[in-house]
């Protein structure tokens, strides 16, 4: 068993900073995998003297579920650590309940970590995870592999948040043979046995198998070529042509979701088309993902389509004196002195201030209409991204998608709260 500690011990060792002083949150739900997972950054974090936050969602799906929250808090008070329930309320959906079961956990887990002032969430997804994924591909479905570090996938909710699931070379089966060895009970779901659903009909599948040593995405080092401009990514033209076609296809599809502030990836064919297109001569224009792709001869630059924010009718946002908002999924705009209204500059660009509209040439016209305009209650416009209260998280979201951030950031690197 002290082998198990041993790999587990190695991913912490690379992935977290023993002499940070911020918490690190963990994903509890009372399970085997979850449960080996908190006793194991337990020990870890004891020897390094960081604060832990266990971290429980109830989906409101099983009728058992407030106990096990119950055994997850007791779990937590037992260890010293802090405990937050949090749980998934509203309507259900009758169709896709896992995905959106998925994507509620993933939003409540990151702003309770954000909250709590955590900069990695650890989760307790297992090699048993990966053999899934494979044989959920091989039965038609898209589901990728877990990877050991990624980004929050909730946003804006998990900006500056990483996931950590440092057990992905473990199977589950040695889980809780250590478990049991250490006379540590665990909770087993149902659900996972409801052979209705993909992942349960895919458990069956994986008896045997080796989840280690699996290739995963090399850093995107392309993505550290781009320069940011208020919502614009610029990159030079012969750096995308000099690439692979895997690296420019990844390129165009996290500088589109960046640059459009959204959450969901372009389908694949009409990023190969867009990539193609910019491996080319000509100049290019496109729109994927909400973002609007203008190419020239030199440069590549990727910036929020305009129209689509039109065509949606928003985002308009009231603010109050003091709030701090996140607008269109790109900028963080804080209102310290000033109450008002949120919304696109497009038709109030001759309305701001004169320092203002200059600064404003040196950003294509279609671009400008796309930026942040805030009416304020006295009637004066100004543009955030222009006067030093909206922060763009469009670099940090693309360094981290790139995979350009590999360890924990300490807490003075995080985006505003």
């Amino acid at each position: 068993m002290r082998g198990l500690e041993a790999v587990v011990r190695t991913v912490l060792g690379r992935r977290l900073l023993r002499d940070a002083t911020q918490p690190i949150a963990v994903g509890l739900s009372g399970g085997g995998d979850s449960v080996a997972l908190t006793l194991m950054i337990h020990d870890w974090a004891r020897e390094a003297a960081r604060p832990v936050v266990v971290l429980s969602v109830d989906h409101g799906l099983q009728p058992e579920a407030a106990g096990w929250t119950a055994a997850c808090a007791e779990l937590a008070a037992t260890l010293g650590h802090g405990f937050r329930a949090l749980t998934w309320t509203g309507d259900k959906p009758a169709t896709g309940l896992p995905a959106a079961a998925r994507a509620a956990r993933h939003r409540l887990l990151a702003e309770a970590a954000r909250e709590a002032g955590a900069s990695v969430l650890l989760l307790g997804h297992t090699g048993d995870d990966r053999l899934e994924a494979d044989a959920m591909r091989r039965a038609g479905s898209t589901t990728p592999d877990p990877r050991e570090w990624a980004p929050s996938p909730a946003w804006p909710e998990g900006r500056g948040l990483f996931l950590l699931r440092p057990l992905l070379d473990v199977r589950r089966a040695d889980l809780r043979a250590w478990l049991t060895a250490r006379g540590q009970p665990w909770i087993d779901d149902p659900a996972n046995a409801d052979l209705r659903y993909a992942r349960p009909r895919a458990r069956r599948e994986i008896l045997v198998g080796d989840p280690s040593g699996r290739i995963t995405d090399a850093p995107l080092v392309l993505a550290s070529r781009a320069t940011h401009q208020a919502g614009m990514i610029t990159i030079p033209r012969q750096e995308l042509r000099n690439a692979s076609a895997s690296d420019l296809q990844r390129l165009v599809a996290m500088a589109c979701v960046c640059a459009g502030g959204g959450a969901r990836r372009p389908a694949t064919a009409r990023i190969e088309r867009v990539a193609e297109a910019l491996r080319g001569p000509g100049a290019v224009v496109a729109t994927l993902a909400g973002s609007r792709i203008e190419a020239d001869v030199a440069q590549v630059r990727f910036y929020r389509e305009a129209g689509e924010i039109a065509r949606t009718g928003g985002p308009a946002l009231h603010v109050t004196m003091g709030q701090t908002v996140v607008w269109d999924g790109r900028f963080e705009i804080a209102t310290p002195d000033r109450g008002g209204r949120l919304t696109r500059l497009a038709g109030l660009a001759r309305r701001l201030p004169r320092d203002q509209q200059a600064a404003l040439q040196a950003l294509p016209p279609a671009a400008r209409r796309g930026l942040p305009a805030m009416i304020c209650e006295d009637g004066l416009i100004t543009c955030p991204t222009l006067d030093g209260t909206a922060a763009n998280l469009i670099p940090d979201r693309l360094a981290a998608a790139a995979g350009l951030v590999d360890r924990e950031l300490r807490q003075a690197s995080l985006p505003r709260a």
